[in-house]
């Protein structure tokens, strides 16, 4: 993960800063109510009633409850200022940053299986911009999500331009060591990128470390069923992980997926592979208020409580 440079060598003072605020972080993460196995990303918004409207007040919350990552998909629209803000206190908290989204911006931004030079364009200086988002929250992942069919063009020729566009994404991205996740989405049938199998081959198309699979289960859920055989098929190109349950897209235990279960292969399986993912919680609260916001901790709990 990239990080921001906040020492400088030449500085005694600046390093006795780092150390205690790296002392500050560890102390703050040994003083978390809960000890989850898996790295949960919440975001702003899904605590505001126990912890109120402000930002940093929200990742204090956070923090204090055992989520150690955050996951923000507007970050590219929120003032620079506030974006540093996020980031100082992120690190004084010890938390990590998850995914935001490329803003592309623009009409017809997200058709790139279109081939079209204007739509290319607006997705690569989305992706310039995001480097300097990622800068400056010490980001690694960010989505992209391809947008709709172009019906007029044979599916064979859509991936290539797909792909083809994505190739030039990655090398925007690649020298940061970023990396854009492409995201399968339920939404509608008019979305181009719909399971995880085809996820999978347009990442090895792109063949860059820069361009993998976000596993958002809640989606794939709808489209295609069958997650963990789908997450051991795809697993070489998943780079990060989104939950939801379904129906409803809430927290898990309100819906029909076992994400104990679920939560237990993901854990094991990167254990034995010494790899680590953020688990980003892209889902709503099922009850109101502060009530929900307490259920929805208990929920992470109970499904975080699996045998290792």
């Amino acid at each position: 993960m990239l990080r921001r440079n906040f020492v400088k060598s030449s500085l005694g003072l600046a390093g006795a800063a780092l150390v205690a605020g790296e002392a500050c972080a560890s102390s703050t993460s040994s003083m978390a109510k809960n000890k989850f196995k898996l790295k949960y990303a919440s975001h702003f918004g899904m605590f505001q009633n126990s912890a109120g409207k402000d930002v940093i007040d929200q990742l204090k919350f956070m923090a204090d409850q055992g989520f150690i990552a955050l996951e923000d998909n507007g970050m590219m629209g929120r003032p620079v200022e506030e974006q540093e803000k996020i980031a100082k206190e992120m690190t004084r908290l010890g938390m990590e940053m998850g995914v935001f989204v490329v803003d592309k911006g623009g009409n017809g931004a997200n058709t790139l299986a279109a081939g079209k030079k204007e739509y290319i364009d607006i997705f690569l200086n989305g992706c310039k911009k995001a480097v300097e988002t990622a800068k400056r929250v010490n980001a690694k992942w960010m989505t992209v999500v391809p947008g709709d069919f172009e019906r007029k063009l044979p599916i064979g020729v859509q991936t290539g331009h797909v792909i083809d566009a994505l190739r030039r994404g990655a090398e925007i991205l690649e020298p940061h060591g970023l990396v854009m996740v492409l995201e399968p989405l339920s939404d509608t049938p008019n979305l181009f990128l719909r399971t995880s199998d085809q996820t999978y081959e347009i990442c090895r198309g792109v063949n860059s470390k820069s361009c993998k699979i976000l596993y958002d289960i809640y989606h794939m859920q709808k489209n295609e069923g069958r997650i963990i055989y789908n997450i051991d098929a795809t697993w070489s190109e998943i780079d990060y992980f989104q939950i939801g349950d379904e129906p409803g897209r809430n927290e898990p235990t309100t819906g029909e997926i076992n994400y104990k279960n679920i939560f237990k292969y993901i854990h094991d399986r990167s254990k034995k592979e010494n790899k680590s993912f953020i688990m980003g919680m892209e889902h709503g609260n099922s009850q109101k208020g502060k009530e929900g916001e307490d259920a929805l901790i208990k929920a992470y709990v109970e499904s975080d409580n699996f045998a290792i």
